[in-house]
């Protein structure tokens, strides 16, 4: 092999493919790419991973982890570039080599300072990205808060990216979806950087009212159409009534982000959308919102993918805890809500599974104490973490 860094052979590991757990397996990279994987003793030297996980790199599909890189204090900005070289090492050390970046395309008006840095955030993936600097290889995804009046401007700007992998159209109006309970949301905003009042609440309420109103229907349809353009993948936010399924059902949503009922994520599932949920909500046993658990969908069999969401560590950590929590559930099509099937979601179809011609994104995972603890990752072939 001409390049030694990005050839290895690791062996006496627990090999995790898409269908099955290989018990006592190895695997083979070069170049890049998987070239080789079996059943045993490998012919040649390999590294022993003593019976650890060897699974394929996580791939997250919406985390806006990085805001609190940027901003980890309230009205204080870090450097864009060295935040999110931190925000790329917190993840791949998790043993995520794939992440969309989320970027919101709007500014919560009074309920906290993040917003409107959308361009300048991605311009700092992509000088981060051009100069070599990062771990996991990333994308973007574009989170449109459809009644807002600028949205379809800024999202006509940001979805020019060649990089652009997804974009969610998302609807907070209070009593709306996720919020169908206005006093949960006035719960949410009490509780963010420095509280708001709730005569500020009403102020801000109204406006969004307003808003919704004015703009949100044709937005929607905007949002949608200027997908289709640029062929970007769609997904919903938070769909909660069987209305909500026929729209991204009819519109050509590929994922559902958090729907809100079991009776709209089977529907959803039913209608060919992936749904995705919160590993976050996995992990601690239930939404912080009051809305539908993950582990309950997962019963159900129409949990198709999930995400880290706030907590990078989150993702390994529950899609390990599947196969306890959920009867018929094993370790190979859960960690495909975490690899495989998200890559697939938004076209990505050369990782997510260990198979020979895909990426080397690899994973070593060690379990101590019931807990996942991340001791390699290699990224298209190259040691990262």
């Amino acid at each position: 092999m001409a390049n030694p860094a990005n050839h290895g052979v690791l062996g006496n590991a627990r090999v995790v493919l898409a269908d099955r757990v290989i018990e006592r397996g190895w695997v083979e990279f070069a170049e890049g790419q998987i070239v080789a994987f079996g059943e045993g003793q490998p012919r040649a030297s390999y590294v022993d991973f003593a019976g650890d996980l060897l699974i394929p790199g996580l791939v997250e599909l919406h985390t806006d982890h990085l805001e609190a890189h940027y901003m980890p204090r309230p009205k204080v900005f870090w450097d864009p570039v060295a935040a999110v070289l931190s925000y790329d090492a917190s993840l791949a050390t998790c043993g995520i080599t794939t992440v969309l970046d989320s970027l919101r395309l709007w500014r919560d008006d009074g309920a906290d300072q993040i917003g409107r840095e959308s361009a300048l955030l991605a311009d700092a993936i992509a000088a981060a990205r051009d100069t070599g600097m990062l771990r996991a290889d990333h994308f973007l995804h574009l989170r449109c808060e459809v009644p807002m009046p600028d949205v379809v401007a800024e999202a006509s700007e940001m979805i020019r990216r060649s990089d652009v992998r997804l974009l969610s159209l998302m609807d907070h109006t209070p009593g709306q979806r996720q919020f169908r309970n206005e006093e949960k949301l006035r719960t949410y905003y009490r509780g963010k950087t420095g509280g708001m009042t709730d005569a500020e609440l009403d102020v801000l309420f109204a406006k969004r009212l307003d808003y919704a109103g004015l703009h949100a229907a044709r937005n929607y349809r905007a949002l949608v159409d200027l997908a289709g353009a640029r062929g970007v993948p769609l997904a919903s936010h938070d769909d909660t009534t069987l209305d909500h399924v026929a729209q991204s059902v009819r519109d050509g949503v590929a994922i559902a982000e958090f729907p809100t009922t079991l009776e709209a994520a089977q529907a959803l599932h039913a209608g060919g959308v992936r749904v995705l949920m919160g590993a976050p909500n996995l992990v601690r046993g239930g939404s912080h919102s009051g809305n539908i658990g993950t582990a309950e969908l997962a019963q159900a069999g129409v949990l198709d993918v999930l995400s880290s969401d706030y907590v990078p560590q989150s993702l390994l950590m529950g899609a390990l805890q599947l196969p306890h929590l959920v009867s018929g559930s094993d370790l190979a099509s859960s960690v495909r809500t975490v690899s495989k099937t998200p890559a697939e979601a938004v076209g990505l179809i050369d990782r997510g599974e260990i198979t020979v011609g895909r990426r080397a994104d690899l994973v070593r995972v060690n379990i101590r104490r019931e807990l996942p603890v991340v001791r390699t990752v290699w990224c298209a072939g190259e040691r990262v973490a």
